[in-house]
């Protein structure tokens, strides 16, 4: 996969400032750079073990959409477990290609896609495929969380999950049709993972 060639190489200022790592499966151990960028925040370690713990049983085969993608901790630790197909979408020229020097170094071929575009007007684009699991973690200040959610789902698959990431203490609401399965809190930072509630009432996916 060739980064476009209109993306500009790393600033002095931009170089890693440090890295996170894949936490489980093929790619385990392995390292992803963390540039210091506005807004950039990594999901901890610890809280994408208690994320990815509850994904598992549904991550086999899944096609997974990487909004707000940063690092692409959370992509590329879907498609380390399991996932078939990771389209990451960050705006900030730097971290894209950050992304595709990640995509290169872990041979991730055809199954991790890169896009340099804002999250929110990717979304307004027409529908070229649907997905099994969406990450929703924008930078906080932001505020994005409402005008993504809105935009979602045409993306959607039936018994899609939906992960938000959201200050500690606000609780962005995804709107009908949607079931909390499972939570948790550090700190800084709220995570919940949530489920069609079609998906619920038919069965589908982990218990």
């Amino acid at each position: 996969m060739v980064p476009p060639a209109h993306i500009p190489t790393l600033s002095p200022r931009a170089r890693p400032a440090g890295s996170v790592r894949i936490i489980g499966g093929q790619w385990r151990g392995s390292k992803l750079p963390v540039a210091d960028a506005p807004g950039l925040r990594p999901t901890s370690d610890r809280a994408r073990e208690t994320l990815f713990n509850w994904l598992q049983p549904m991550l086999h085969g899944a096609r997974v959409l990487d909004l707000f993608a940063g690092s692409g901790a959370l992509g590329f630790e879907a498609l380390s477990r399991g996932a078939a197909e990771a389209l990451l979408v960050e705006r900030d020229p730097a971290l894209v290609q950050a992304l595709y020097e990640s995509c290169e170094r872990l041979h991730a071929g055809d199954a991790a896609k890169v896009v340099r575009a804002d999250a929110l007007e990717w979304l307004r684009l027409p529908v070229h495929g649907r997905f099994d699991l969406v990450f929703v973690d924008p930078p906080f200040a932001d505020g994005a969380w409402a005008a993504a959610l809105q935009r979602l789902p045409p993306w959607l698959a039936r018994d899609a999950w939906l992960y938000l990431e959201s200050p500690a203490g606000v609780a962005p609401d995804p709107g009908a049709g949607w079931r909390l399965h499972r939570e948790s809190a550090t700190r800084d930072a709220r995570h919940a993972l949530y489920r069609h509630a079609t998906a619920d009432a038919a069965g589908n996916g982990p218990a």
